[in-house]
């Protein structure tokens, strides 16, 4: 069971991170964790307002990079702790969002 579930957790994680790097969000590639942290430089200078807009506009939650301290600026962390489907759809409502 533990052999699957790294698996697909890898899956996941792979996934998300090209997709996020694709949209232009610079992602590095997660080796301990269930989030990926990606640059939003290329589209907002400003985390939180960045979150809220593809809350209200795509309907995905991310978490603003000042959450986790004031280098976090320009920084939102995406969870992959979800089925890849869900992930999928979601970088599809981001994707739109960000005009890609």
């Amino acid at each position: 069971y533990i052999y699957d579930m790294v698996k697909e957790y890898k899956r996941r994680r792979d996934f998300i991170v090209s997709r996020l790097n694709d949209l232009g969000l610079k992602t590095q590639t997660p080796s301990g964790a269930f989030y990926a942290f990606s640059n939003i430089n290329n589209f907002s200078k400003n985390s939180s307002e960045f979150s809220r807009r593809l809350l209200t506009k795509a309907k995905v939650a991310v978490i603003p990079g000042t959450e986790f301290g004031p280098y976090g600026e320009g920084f939102v962390r995406c969870s992959f702790a979800t089925k890849l489907e869900k992930i999928k759809e979601a970088m599809e409502r981001v994707e739109k969002i960000l005009g890609n």
